[in-house]
C-alpha cells in the first residue's frame, strides 16, 4: 500500500497529520504494509531567502489582524499539536522558503533517509524554532541524519534537484491539491488535511481489506506465561 504526501515544512497542520498518520499506522498493524513518500509543495513561494519576519507578524499582515489575535490562532493549533505529543515554538517561527529544503529532502530520498529528514526538518522549525530557509541549519540537520558535509553543501549551492521539487508542485496542481497536507493512497483515494487518526485507521483498513493485506501483529509481552500451546496451557 502506497501513501503519497504533500506538505510543506512550514505548515502546522502537516506536521500534526504526520503524527496521527503515523499513529494509524501502529494501531492498525499495517506499518510493515506502507511505504510513506513525502512529496514537495510550497504554501508561499514568494517568501525570500533571507526574509526575517516573524510568523506572528506575517499571519496578522496576511489575515488584517492584530499580532496578539495572531498569536491565539497559532496558540489554537498549538493546542492541537500538544494532542499529538508536539510543543510549538510559537513566539520563535519565523517564515522561511522552503524551496531549498525540499530539495535537500530529495537528496535524503535518493539516500534512503527521507523520513528521516522530513522529521527533522518539521521538528526543528516548530518545536526548535530553527531558521530552516537558512543554509548552515539545513546542514546541521543533515549531518544529524549522516549525509556528508560535500554532498549536502553541492546541492544547497546548485539547482540540484529543482526539477523533482517542481515536479511534485505541479502535480498536486494537476491533481487539485488546494491545500496541505494532502494524502493519496495507492491513486485511489485521498484525504485531505490533518484528520483524527481514526479516519487514517478507518482508511487503511479499508484499503487492505480491499487489497487481502493483513496487519503485523504485535507481541506485547516479552514472556510466554499465560499462552495456551498445542500441549498445554502456562497460566
Amino acid at each position: 500500500m502506497k501513501f503519497e504526501v504533500w506538505s510543506d515544512f512550514v505548515c502546522p497542520f502537516c506536521y500534526i497529520g504526520k503524527k496521527r498518520l503515523e499513529e494509524a499506522l501502529e494501531t492498525t498493524g499495517l506499518k510493515d504494509k506502507v511505504e510513506v513518500t513525502y512529496k514537495a509543495y510550497q504554501l508561499d513561494p514568494s517568501v525570500p531567502e533571507d526574509s526575517d519576519e516573524s510568523m506572528l507578524e506575517n499571519l496578522a499582515t496576511k489575515y488584517r489582524v492584530s499580532v496578539d489575535e495572531a498569536k491565539n490562532m497559532l496558540n489554537n493549533i498549538a493546542e492541537q499539536a500538544k494532542t499529538v505529543g508536539l510543543t510549538y515554538k510559537v513566539d520563535g517561527m519565523k517564515v522561511a522558503n522552503t524551496f531549498k529544503a525540499h530539495r535537500l529532502a530529495k537528496l535524503a530520498e535518493q539516500e534512503g533517509v527521507a523520513e528521516q529528514m522530513t522529521e527533522l526538518l518539521l521538528n526543528s522549525y516548530f518545536v526548535q524554532g530553527e531558521a530552516i530557509g537558512e543554509n548552515d541549519v539545513l546542514l546541521s540537520i543533515a549531518e544529524k541524519i549522516g549525509l556528508k558535509k560535500e554532498q549536502v553543501e553541492k546541492v544547497l549551492h546548485s539547482k540540484e534537484f529543482t526539477d523533482a521539487v517542481n515536479a511534485d508542485i505541479n502535480e498536486a496542481r494537476q491533481i487539485g491539491v488546494q491545500g496541505v497536507p494532502f494524502f493519496v493512497i495507492n491513486r485511489k483515494y485521498a484525504i485531505s488535511g490533518a484528520q483524527p487518526a481514526e479516519v487514517f485507521a478507518n482508511a487503511l483498513q479499508k484499503v487492505a481489506e480491499e487489497e487481502g493485506i493483513k496487519p503485523h501483529l504485535t507481541i506485547l509481552n516479552d514472556e510466554a506465561s499465560g499462552v495456551c500451546t498445542d500441549d498445554s496451557c502456562d497460566i
